[in-house]
Parts: structure tokens; C-alpha cells; sequence
């Protein structure tokens, strides 16, 4: 059986080492980018199953990665998280979802619930709702 893969896109390289351990243990295929400009090409050359970005990001921020993806692949599942800046979490949450994020997740998050929450929306069709943790 195929391993699920997910590419995990963060800026801030301790959490997405802690990410990328985490999905490690949990038997996925993981592949990690610093940026949503890495991001994008990691996801173009070996689509994942499930993407994690961060939200505000250099070079290329998690909206504008979030669009391109959807546009790219509309079937692609994509959790976005954030722990805003000058403006609340919540509000980017709010517009990544609406910009097609399947799930949000707002920082600082536990682990075990990042890991739920990919499993969820991993889930086949029918098999339990998918959360949305902010």
C-alpha cells in the first residue's frame, strides 16, 4: 500500500522540522519547503496528498499558494494555519477558506491535533466530518 504523501510549507524551520518528525512518525511520505515559491514547485513536480501551509510566508505567502494549488489541482486537500501578525489569525483563516482551504488551524496548535486534523480530511467520503480547529 502507497504511503500518503503531504508537503508541509513553513518559513519558520523549527516548526516545520517538528512537522515534518511528526508526519515521519505517522508513516506519510513527507516532503517540506521554507517557502510557498518552494512549496509551489515541490507540489508541481510530485503532487501530494494533503498540503500544510503556514499563511504568511516570504516569497510567496500561503494565499497566493493556496489559489495557485486549487487552481492547479482542485482535488488537492489543503489545510492552511496561521498565527496572524498585525492582524488576527482568525481573519486569515477566514480568507484562506474562502480561497479554498479545506481545514484552518490557528497557532500555537497541539501536534496530535494537526495530525487529527490531516487524518480527517484524508478520510474517504462519508467517513466522519472534517474539523475546522481555530
Amino acid at each position: 500500500m502507497k504511503k500518503q504523501s503531504i508537503l508541509l510549507i513553513d518559513d519558520d524551520i523549527e516548526m516545520l522540522r517538528r512537522l515534518t518528525e511528526v508526519f515521519l512518525a505517522a508513516d506519510f511520505a513527507v516532503h517540506a519547503a521554507p517557502d510557498g515559491l518552494v512549496g509551489l514547485r515541490r507540489f508541481e513536480m510530485s503532487p501530494p496528498d494533503v498540503v500544510v501551509t503556514d499563511i504568511l510566508m516570504p516569497e510567496r505567502e500561503g494565499l497566493e499558494t493556496i489559489m495557485a494549488m486549487k487552481q492547479a489541482r482542485p482535488a488537492v486537500k489543503i489545510i492552511a494555519m496561521s498565527g496572524g501578525g498585525r492582524i488576527a489569525a482568525g481573519d486569515f483563516l477566514k480568507l484562506a477558506s474562502a480561497l479554498g482551504a479545506d481545514a484552518v488551524i490557528a497557532k500555537p496548535f497541539r501536534l496530535a491535533d494537526l495530525l487529527k486534523l490531516v487524518e480527517q480530511i484524508l478520510a474517504p467520503e462519508g467517513s466522519g466530518d472534517v474539523g475546522r480547529a481555530a
